[in-house]
């Protein structure tokens, strides 16, 4: 009996990419201006920082008095020139270019903690940073309320920022470690949930340093504080209350670069669609 001849063209058709729906349009909507709000409070912030650019620990924080963070400018007596010096709890940095002195195609040297490209406004305007920093602070909040309720209500937080079961063994979370150190993107069904470590940085930005930004800079205020003391013991002061804000606002900015960086290695274009239209692509996995 003849053998029978193989059939042609059964071999398995190549995987093929797939559109998932993955964010909601209210997660869209409060994602873009929490970008808006976060870029100007920034820029306004260290507008405001800049006319007393140090920090203390306490209720008290003046010239003088010994800073825990502080940016100046100072004069080498040799060449007569400014340099900047950033100082941290007594170890001092040499940081001219950047910090404390900064050059300026039209101005020339700017003696200033953060350089005038960094800050809005750019040039001298107390008063117009600090109504800036208000308008989008109280925007922000709003938009975070919106987040919060939605995220609660629809289980958003349940289904996609709670980590599952089996990405809380040990095993699970050290492979996230090491994919992440080698900058390998994942790609398949991993693609479809984000891994535990993106979901940890999640959990953290939104329920834990939000929030104590937000009630630093409310304990900053004299009229909430008259109202709410509390807030004093919670923070140690307001000064201690400035010193939190500033740090946990560099712990943001580095959460932003990171995230970036994430959505730059894993395709800026399917990342920001996915942002606008909801829709993400789901690359195969690639078998070695």
């Amino acid at each position: 009996m003849a053998e029978p001849s193989p059939v042609v063209g059964t071999q398995d058709a190549p995987p093929r990419r797939e559109i998932i729906y993955r964010h909601a349009v209210v997660v869209r909507v409060t994602h873009w201006i929490n970008v808006l709000c976060l870029t100007l409070l920034l820029m306004s912030g260290l507008q405001i920082f800049n006319y007393h650019p140090a920090l203390y620990w306490g209720n008290f924080g003046y010239r003088g008095l010994p800073s825990v963070v502080s940016i100046a400018s100072e004069i080498d007596p040799d060449s007569g020139a400014p340099f900047g010096v950033t100082r941290i709890a007594g170890w001092s940095f040499v940081t001219t270019g950047v910090l404390g002195v900064s050059y300026d195609s039209e101005e020339g040297t700017v003696r200033r903690a953060f350089p005038p490209w960094l800050t809005l406004p750019a040039g001298p305007g107390l008063a117009l940073a600090r109504d800036w920093h208000f308008l989008m602070a109280w925007l922000f909040v709003a938009n975070g309320t919106l987040y919060l309720v939605f995220g609660l209500l629809s289980g958003h937080f349940r289904r996609d920022l709670a980590p599952a079961a089996d990405q809380l063994r040990v095993r699970h979370i050290l492979a996230d470690i090491w994919d992440h150190v080698r900058l390998r993107v994942p790609r398949g069904e991993a693609a479809r949930r984000y891994n535990f470590l993106q979901k940890l940085a999640y959990l953290t930005v939104v329920f834990l340093l939000l929030p104590i930004m937000v009630l630093s800079g409310l304990t900053m205020s004299p009229a909430v504080t008259a109202a709410l003391p509390g807030l004093f013991d919670l923070f140690g002061g307001r000064q201690s209350a400035r010193t939190i804000h500033f740090l946990v606002a560099n712990l943001l900015v580095l959460f932003v670069l990171v995230h970036v960086i994430e959505v730059l290695l894993a395709g800026i274009v399917n990342g920001v669609r996915s942002m606008i239209t909801g829709r993400y692509v789901i690359r195969p996995q690639v078998e070695p």
